[in-house]
């Protein structure tokens, strides 16, 4: 049994979320055939769709989002020609001396623990970032009161609490967990603007998830041409300097998008591509954006090609010649490009990265690295494969859960289904992942060394030691230990908990243990 219970914790926590609490028996179901557990999941397509009632189209989402940034406009507009009086006098803007408290860990702790928070959360569902006061109480209360949340913000938290839903209640998770990963390998920032944090959830669920399990040149098609990448990336303003656009608005190319499709998507840095290449596939992608709230390209929110923006002539790309042919000469590129052999390589690497460690075994590279290729890049093939590979099941669980595993996993075992995503949210900004929002384009880092720095597990530390105090009375750390890990858990770890002073100091050393942290 301890052979198969190690086999176990590797399905749930490498592959997946983690075991579920209550009387989900995943452990014992993962325990009885591991490989099959986590496979099943591969063998469910539509399992990977997020089709929930509410959550919008993109197109839908870009009509909305106009409308409502053409009403903010027209407001400032009318709100600059009213000169100010006694009865209307100027507003001030905000003092950025003024101090603002860190999100609470304990407001997070709550969430997680299924308690409710003694106080509201602040304006736009930033959970407890609350202005310290400058003035008396009750001058002040009215100001301090909630606000209702502008249709972005609502979009954006609508969207979280689908996804968050989604991983939390998955049998093993490993679908959502690919999903998690090609979200952040084509990842585009809700911090860019309205747009951006409108289309975000739109984004995972039209251009990465259909494709998780298919072709991966079919999901950098989606991408590459959704909206919001193209926002994201700026290829709204990329013109060809010799198109009829660029000609009459003196504007030429924005390489942005062409140089991460290939530094970040496909061929990887050193995948033989040289500043030349990026020129010219930012050349045959000019004309490739999206209609805006006008629709005098399309229907406002989708993706269009524009032909009076786009270079002519025929472009050379990696040593072959691509024809001026509309929006289809960049189709053709990008088919290329998504098989070309690094592309094979730097997808290989970076997926067993993900899964396996930081320093990935190069005999899995070159194994998966085959499957890709030969597959002609079938993403289910190449998760079939890891699966099938000794080593994975072999390797040590070395990696560090990110924050939004480690977070997920909590809800997974204390048997929370979050109602509402603002602590989770807030969560994810306290330890430095925050949803759909990396500081770049090349993601969030995927290594121990960005997870496991002593102030991020710090902060893990103190929410895990919120979450005890509210849920220790509650649960007996031990059986959720017999939930976490069985009987794979450490004689330390079982040690730790079984002498821990109380229960609360128990389940918070469990859920920082390494049967928990690490995946």
């Amino acid at each position: 049994m301890a052979r198969d219970s190690q086999a176990a914790l590797v399905a749930l926590n490498r592959f997946g979320f983690g075991a579920r609490g209550g009387a989900s028996g995943d452990f014992v179901n993962a325990a009885s055939d591991p490989r099959g557990f986590v496979k099943a999941e591969l063998s469910r397509p539509n399992g990977v769709l997020l089709e929930v009632p509410g959550l919008l189209s993109t197109p839908a989402l870009g009509r909305a989002v106009f409308a409502y940034q053409f009403e903010i406009q027209q407001a400032r507009d009318a709100a600059a020609k009213v000169p100010a009086t006694e009865a209307n006098p100027p507003q001030p803007a905000t003092d950025p001396k003024v101090p603002r408290r860190n999100l609470s860990l304990n407001s997070i702790a709550m969430d997680i623990s299924g308690k409710e928070p003694p106080m509201p959360a602040a304006e736009n569902g930033r959970a407890n970032a609350v202005v310290v006061p400058t003035e008396a109480p009750q001058a002040n209360a009215a100001k301090k009161a909630p606000q209702p949340l502008n249709i972005i913000q609502k979009t954006y938290r609508a969207e979280a609490l689908a996804r968050l839903q989604r991983a939390v209640i998955a049998d093993c998770g490993f679908v959502e967990r690919l999903v998690v990963f090609w979200s952040n390998h084509f990842c585009i920032s809700a911090n860019k603007g309205g747009l951006a944090r409108m289309w975000a959830g739109s984004f995972e669920r039209e251009a990465i998830r259909p494709h998780v399990l298919g072709r991966f040149s079919d999901m950098l098609k989606a991408v590459e041409q959704h909206p919001a990448m193209l926002f994201f990336l700026d290829n709204q303003q990329s013109l060809g300097p010799e198109s009829r656009a660029g000609e009459n608005r003196k504007r030429g190319l924005n390489e942005n998008l062409a140089r991460e499709i290939m530094e970040l998507h496909t061929l990887g840095v050193g995948g033989g591509y040289s500043q030349d290449d990026v020129t010219s596939l930012a050349r045959i992608i000019t004309g490739w954006t999206f209609a805006g709230r006008l629709g005098q390209l399309g229907t406002p929110g989708t993706f269009v090609f524009n032909a009076n923006a786009h270079q002519p002539g025929a472009q050379r790309l990696l040593g072959k010649i691509y024809e001026n042919n509309g929006v289809a000469q960049g189709e053709a590129a990008l088919a290329d490009i998504a098989r070309h052999p690094s592309t094979a390589k730097f997808i290989a690497t970076k997926f067993v990265r993900h899964f396996v460690a930081d320093d990935p075994p190069p005999a899995l590279v070159a194994r998966l690295q085959d499957v890709f290729r030969k597959s002609d890049g079938d993403l289910k093939a190449l998760a079939s494969a890891l699966l099938d590979s000794d080593e994975v099941w072999q390797t040590p669980l070395t990696k560090v859960r990110s924050p939004y595993e480690f977070l997920v996993a909590a809800g997974r075992l204390l048997g929370r289904n979050p109602e509402e995503p603002g602590r989770y949210l807030g969560g994810l900004n306290v330890l430095g992942q925050p949803l759909w929002s990396p500081a770049g384009p090349n993601g969030f880092p995927d290594t121990n060394a960005a997870w496991a720095a002593p102030e991020g597990m710090k902060l893990r530390l103190d929410i895990s030691a919120q979450v005890a105090s509210r849920l220790a009375d509650s649960i007996d750390p031990r059986d959720l230990l017999e939930l976490v890990a069985a009987d794979a858990a450490s004689p330390e770890t079982r040690w730790t908990i079984e002498r821990a002073e109380s229960r609360q100091q128990a389940l918070a050393l469990l859920l920082m243990s390494p049967e928990f942290q690490r995946r």
